[in-house]
């Protein structure tokens, strides 16, 4: 590793923890020429997952697309960072243990419907308005229907969901 000080490529490790997630370690270095301190994040190299668009062309996962497009959906509700990071690590996760290198972009908007959905139904429907591309109020209408329908299965404790 080289130090962002000097350039200089020796270094030891100074200290190492491991994040909360257990997904990364954190290493701080010290440089062996000018004692400068420095910290690394070490991750376990991922597949490189290809997102197939629905024209059928094909553009790299990028995770960060994911979670700016739950934060604007979040905006202003009373859902945390800490919330919005998990749902997009399990999506992550959810998709990176189907073993594909490729996936649908279709496949990849319904896990995150889904799990908008079990957190908060106002950021879910700003999402499906958008992913789903609502053309007037009757497809808005349908859909907080259906939220609605199911609020009341589970009050009634009848748990199956509409099709």
């Amino acid at each position: 590793m080289r130090c962002p000080f000097c350039g200089h490529s020796q270094d030891r490790v100074v200290d190492s923890r491991q994040s909360k997630d257990a997904a990364s370690i954190r290493r701080r270095r010290e440089c062996e020429s000018c004692n400068g301190r420095f910290t690394t994040h070490e991750r376990v190299e991922e597949l490189n997952l290809q997102v197939i668009k629905k024209g059928g062309g094909r553009e790299p996962f990028i995770r960060t697309k994911i979670r700016s497009g739950i934060l604007l959906a979040c905006r202003k509700r009373s859902v945390s960072v800490e919330q919005i990071d998990g749902l997009v690590d399990d999506i992550e996760r959810s998709l990176l243990s189907r073993g594909d290198r490729e996936i649908p972009a279709d496949l990849i908007g319904g896990e995150v419907m889904e799990r908008l959905r079990g957190l908060d139904d106002v950021a879910y429907v700003r999402f499906a308005s958008v992913y789903r591309k609502f053309e007037d109020v009757e497809e808005f209408v349908r859909e907080l229907e259906g939220i609605l329908d199911d609020r009341l299965r589970s009050r009634t404790g009848n748990k199956s969901r509409r099709s």
